[in-house]
């Protein structure tokens, strides 16, 4: 008897998929659920946030105070002032400014005005009894020193107990020598 296997050929199912390929209904699958997942995401987060408020003009908060916390230059003192401190006389051109906040302009001019003179004089005495190398400072660190000390004691502090003065401007200090 012969072995009835061998005569008789092996079918092989024709319709079974082919192994190693993508599976493509599985990955439009998947994308479709994470693009409808994301969709939900966004729907869902921009209902619940809150939503921006339009701010007016005129219901800025702080708005006023920024104002009044502006800083105003005014003019201190624009003149020439002679300095002997080398054993020659040299002549100062300078001109000195005041930076105080905008709440605090009206009284400091007022202070300015009523003491005009009084200033000038305290001022000229600064530059008089100045050292050259003060003078011929870069920065003018310590003429700013001296008249911001002498201005405090001018002008009185603010209610809070606060210098009203920010800063002393000097943007032009220029000598050469008299004769």
């Amino acid at each position: 008897m012969a072995d009835s296997k061998d005569d008789k050929p092996a079918k092989t199912d024709e319709k079974a998929p082919a192994k190693g390929g993508l599976p493509i209904k599985t990955i439009a699958i998947v994308a479709v659920l994470m693009i409808v997942e994301a969709a939900a995401v966004f729907f869902v987060v921009g209902s619940t946030m809150r939503k921006p408020v339009e701010a007016k003009a005129g219901e800025l908060h702080g708005e006023e105070e920024a104002k009044l916390d502006a800083l105003v230059e005014l003019p201190l003192v624009e003149d020439k002032f002679q300095n002997m401190s080398q054993g020659q006389a040299w002549i100062w051109d300078a001109a000195v400014f005041i930076k105080v906040k905008k709440r605090d302009e009206a009284k400091v001019q007022e202070v300015l005005q009523a003491r005009n003179a009084e200033i000038k004089e305290g001022i000229s005495y600064i530059f008089r009894r100045a050292q050259h190398a003060q003078l011929k400072e870069a920065g003018l660190e310590t003429m700013n020193r001296e008249i911001t000390a002498y201005m405090n004691e001018i002008i009185e502090k603010s209610p809070d107990g606060a210098s009203r003065i920010e800063k002393i401007l000097i943007p032009r200090c220029r000598g050469f020598p008299a004769g």
